[in-house]
């Protein structure tokens, strides 16, 4: 599909901005603390009689590999500072703070995995984004890799006027569905309508056989 246009940003006041940001930062937090929560209790969120599909392991690496350099930045940085006691302490809050941030956006994307069960299909990114789809809205779920530019949740305009969200993790995905016309989805910015949603998961065979057997069984 070739992108013609995007239609994630909307024009906002400098106070709708500031607004938006302190919101979305406040609840990126809290959900960090819940999903540390979940996975110390190993709670992982979902739903009842469904089956669930994870996405993270592009981006495992990487999120390690920050954690990791977090943690000796912590070390190094409480070394060099020791002599001067006030600053030693706020380097170490907002230190901590940063390692416990980034163990949070970790286990958001271990806890919170797509599922598909009885009722239909819930896409995740991490703890920030939950979107259900019940049966009755989905057409069609194939396999499909494709590279879709740009920060996540994206949602495009083709030529023909076909709104797409994008859940791609390191610009790829790798499912396509596709929808029996436009469904309103929650994003962080606002409602969006859309008509298809391109999505990885780590086994996309796995979550295309889930989705046509769950489907198959479903009645209205």
């Amino acid at each position: 599909m070739t992108v013609t246009e995007s239609v994630d940003s909307d024009r906002r006041t400098r106070w709708e901005t500031a607004r938006y940001w302190i919101r979305r930062l406040w609840m990126m937090e809290k959900r960090g603390y819940l999903s540390t929560f979940r996975f110390v209790f190993r709670r992982p969120k979902v739903p009842r009689g469904a089956e669930a599909f994870t996405y993270h392991q592009p981006v495992l690496l990487l999120l390690v590999v920050f954690i990791v350099v977090s943690a000796i930045e912590l070390v190094v940085v409480d070394l060099l500072v020791r002599r001067w006691e006030g600053i030693r302490i706020a380097m170490l809050a907002l230190g901590i703070w940063g390692l416990v941030y980034m163990f949070g956006l970790l286990f958001g994307f271990l806890t919170r995995p797509h599922a598909v069960g009885p009722d239909g299909i819930r896409l995740r990114s991490g703890a920030e984004l939950d979107i259900p789809l019940r049966w009755d809205q989905v057409a069609a779920v194939t396999r499909g890799k494709r590279t879709s530019p740009g920060k996540q949740p994206q949602v495009s305009m083709d030529e023909n006027g076909t709104r797409t969200l994008h859940l791609h993790m390191q610009n790829e995905t790798n499912v396509h569905i596709a929808l029996r016309g436009p469904v309103t989805v929650r994003l962080s910015r606002g409602p969006q309508s859309v008509s298809t949603v391109e999505v990885w998961t780590d086994k996309p065979e796995d979550f295309v056989a889930a989705t046509h057997r769950h489907q198959a069984a479903w009645s209205p």
